[in-house]
Formats: structure tokens, C-alpha cells, sequence
């Protein structure tokens, strides 16, 4: 028995050196990981078309600085190395401070006391469909997410207000102080808006999966829609006569939402809700905040009309938006999100490699066959019809998201190109923008154009 355990013991201390060794030390948490810096130069982040994107500068004396070639460009999804780390400078630190370069020369360096040159990590991200997004923003608040949804792969992440990594240290008091921009939030996967007209993909497929079918879909819009003595009016007091449901959602007709969601109720909606992730985990490395959903069964209409508008209490995050929009576009499927697509040795060989997973399903194929119907019609007689004739599809849905008294609204837009085989999905919001076709589109065009025109 003693001798059983003494080999049991002995088998388990090979295992874990060799296999979960380096899952215990990969943790930000671990602060282990800081003193491979002893003896490791920090390796650089790359984009997945090969532009650098950190790297770290070795002077004469000795001296290391880490040098961001693109400046705010990448600053949240990137983040930075010094006052603790943020973004992929956190999620791949010890990647960066490994050295997989040639055994030989690990051996000579150490015997110089010379440090080894730390892995290269090769992101997903297309560092000209990022400079096209930041730029598009322009000076305005907001984000851009832009997905592959067969794969996951994390195209494109920016937020704004934003800051410059490589004077983090100069800045630091400056930003961790400004509450008014709150710069160091990566609006992306942080950022809790109230969702506006995309969330009515949530309350159509409700009513999908409660009728079975959206073709008995009947409103009369007349621009407003009362019960319990609170109002809901269309945008702009528009009046849109008799709709089904497809033309009530191409025309983002707040008024027929308004009753489909009374009718269903709130342990229906909530239910969908949750299907697709509010309330729930991410599947996401980096750091975020779940999206919310408070509404159930005992909601009364005023409650009710509101949250299948996309307002009340509900918040969601640009990134989660995506990711519903990806499974649409992925006949129903979640891809999991990622960010890393390999990992190479300073001289280039392949040390590991991410492959593409399934998460999960949130949505038959045939329900995501009929949203994607309807998001087409957004973009063919609807309110992103700008999105229309360039030469690829679009399917796609526009939001305003009401966060104030005075009616001034955030611009969404979700959406994918290519439907035949979707390439692109893109979550867009600019805060304070007005209507997501005033704003988000314009957005949604550029990246658009980017990626299908440098493809």
C-alpha cells in the first residue's frame, strides 16, 4: 500500500508539472507570473495581418519600455502593462513572459545572464477593420464589435472614450479620477445600455416560439398605444396603418411591439430572455458585465410595453448583442468568442494554436432562419434601407435607446453582411447618437465596406 502511494504520488507530481502546471500559472491572479520578467522579455502582440500592435523596446542600458505602435487605437481590447494590466496584456501574460525560443539558445542566454525573447501572440483581430471602426466613431462615445460568426474569432473591439497605453503612467491619476468619461471602461463588453428597437429580435422570437409562426401577426398602428394611463408612441408620431409582423419590425413599429409584448407576457419574454444569455454567464475570457433582464410574471403592461421596446430595465452590452447577432447569422449557434488565434516563438514556429468551438445553441435553425427574414427587410423597405445595394447583403436592425427624461437616445445597429454566408457581424452604439439609421449605420456602412473591399 505504502509503495502504491508512493507511485500515485510520484505519477501525480509528473502530471501536474507537465499537463495542469501551466493552467495554475496562467491566471491573472497569479503574481507569480510577474518575476518571468526576470528573465523573459515581454514578447509582442500582433494583429491577425501582421501589424504589431505591442512590442517591448530593449535600450543600451538595458532598460525595457512596452511600446503601443497604435496608440488609443487598441487601447481596451489591448490594455496595458503597467498599474496592474488590462485587456489581452492581462489575458496572455504569461504567453508573453514564456520563451519557447530554441532550447541552445535559452541555455547561452541564461549562462550570459541575457533574458530570452518572450512568445509573440497573434490575435484575431484586423488591425485595418479596427482603424476604420476607431475612426468612424470619430470624437463620439460609444463602441464597435465586429465578429466572424462561424468561427468566433473577435474581428474588431473598440471603445471610446478611450486613452493612450503608452502614457499610462503619466495619465493614470487623470483616469482612474474621471468619472465624467469613465475612459478606462471598455464600453464593449462593460458597457450596460438600455438596448432600444434591437432588442425587439428578442420579443419577435418570443412570439415565434409561443405561436409557432409570425404569418398570424395583425396590428393596426395609429402612432400611439396606451394602457394603465402610460403612452407609447411610434417614432416621430409615425402612423403605420395595418402591419404584420415583418413590416412591423422593418419599420421598428413601437406600438405593435408595445402589444405583442403585453400579450405574451412576462415569464414568456423573460424566458427568451434568458435563453439568449440576460441574466446569464458569458462565455467570455476577458472581462464584462452580464446583461439584465428584471421583467417576469407579475410585470403589469406599462413594464410590459417597455421592456419588448427594448426599454424599462433592461441593459445590455455591444459585445452580447453580437453574439446573439452571430448566432443568427450561424443558424442558431453560438461560436465561443475569442481573441487569440496562436501563439508563436519570437522567431516565428507555431507553439499553440485556438480552435473555433461551439458554445451552444440558443436557437433552432429555423428561428434563426425567420429573424434573419426579417432583419433582410430592415435593410430592403426599413429603417437601414441605406444599407442596401452595394453589393453584398445586409441583414441588420436599427435601435434608439431612450436614457433620459428628455427623450434623447442612444444609436444601435446589429446586423451581418454576405447573408448566403455571413462573414461580418457588427454591434454598434453611439451614445447620445439619435436613431440607429442617423448614426449606427453610417458606422455599420464603413465597416462593411472595409471588410468586403480588402477581402
Amino acid at each position: 500500500m505504502f509503495v502504491a502511494m508512493f507511485v500515485s504520488l510520484i505519477g501525480y507530481l509528473v502530471y501536474f508539472n507537465v499537463i495542469k502546471s501551466e493552467e495554475f500559472i496562467n491566471s491573472p491572479y497569479n503574481t507569480r507570473q510577474d518575476t518571468f520578467a526576470d528573465r523573459v522579455i515581454r514578447g509582442d502582440i500582433r494583429s491577425s495581418d501582421g501589424e504589431i500592435l505591442a512590442t517591448t523596446e530593449v535600450y543600451e542600458d538595458g532598460t525595457e519600455n512596452r511600446y503601443y505602435p497604435f496608440g488609443n487605437m487598441f487601447a481596451h481590447v489591448i490594455g496595458y502593462d503597467t498599474k496592474g494590466k488590462s485587456g489581452l496584456e492581462s489575458e496572455a501574460n504569461f504567453q508573453l513572459l514564456t520563451s519557447h525560443a530554441f532550447f541552445l539558445e535559452q541555455l547561452k542566454n541564461e549562462f550570459q545572464n541575457q533574458k530570452n525573447r518572450g512568445d509573440t501572440v497573434v490575435t484575431t483581430l484586423n488591425a485595418n477593420l479596427q482603424v476604420t471602426a476607431y475612426n468612424a466613431l470619430g470624437d463620439r462615445r460609444g463602441a464597435v464589435v465586429a465578429l466572424e460568426p462561424s468561427t468566433g474569432k473577435i474581428i474588431a473591439m473598440v471603445s471610446k472614450p478611450d486613452f493612450n497605453p503608452n502614457t499610462i503612467d503619466a495619465d493614470w491619476e487623470y483616469l482612474v479620477n474621471d468619472s465624467e468619461n469613465t475612459s478606462l471602461l471598455n464600453r464593449s463588453t462593460q458597457g450596460q445600455y438600455p438596448p432600444g428597437s434591437i432588442f425587439k429580435v428578442v420579443t419577435a422570437l418570443d412570439y415565434l416560439r409561443e405561436h409557432g409562426t409570425i404569418s398570424g401577426f395583425s396590428y393596426d398602428c395609429m402612432g400611439s398605444i396606451t394602457s394603465e394611463d402610460h403612452t407609447i408612441t411610434c417614432y416621430g408620431g409615425a402612423v403605420h396603418g395595418v402591419e404584420d409582423l415583418s413590416t412591423a419590425f422593418a419599420h421598428s413599429c413601437n406600438c405593435a411591439f408595445a402589444q405583442m409584448g403585453m400579450d405574451l407576457g412576462g415569464a414568456s419574454l423573460r424566458n427568451t430572455g434568458e435563453s439568449l444569455l440576460f441574466n446569464k454567464k458569458l462565455p467570455l475570457s476577458m472581462e464584462y458585465h452580464k446583461s439584465l433582464m428584471s421583467i417576469d410574471g407579475s410585470a403589469g403592461n406599462p413594464l410590459m410595453m417597455q421592456t419588448a421596446i427594448g426599454q424599462g430595465n433592461t441593459l445590455v452590452s455591444p459585445m452580447h448583442m453580437a453574439m446573439i447577432t452571430s448566432a443568427i447569422a450561424n443558424d442558431g449557434v453560438l461560436m465561443t468568442p475569442y481573441l487569440i488565434d496562436h501563439v508563436e516563438n519570437y522567431s516565428g514556429n507555431l507553439v499553440s494554436e485556438k480552435s473555433a468551438s461551439e458554445y451552444k445553441r440558443l436557437m433552432s435553425t429555423e428561428e434563426a432562419q425567420t429573424l434573419e427574414q426579417l432583419m433582410c427587410n430592415v435593410v430592403t423597405t426599413g429603417t437601414a434601407t441605406a444599407l442596401s445595394g452595394l453589393g453584398y447583403s445586409v441583414a441588420g436592425k436599427t435601435g434608439s435607446a431612450e436614457f433620459d427624461e428628455y427623450g434623447n437616445s442612444h444609436s444601435w445597429f446589429i446586423g451581418y453582411s454576405n447573408v448566403e454566408n455571413p462573414e461580418l457581424v457588427v454591434a454598434i452604439i453611439i451614445e447620445n447618437g439619435g436613431t440607429g439609421s442617423e448614426s449606427a449605420v453610417p458606422v455599420a456602412q464603413q465597416l462593411f465596406e472595409t471588410y468586403h473591399y480588402n477581402h
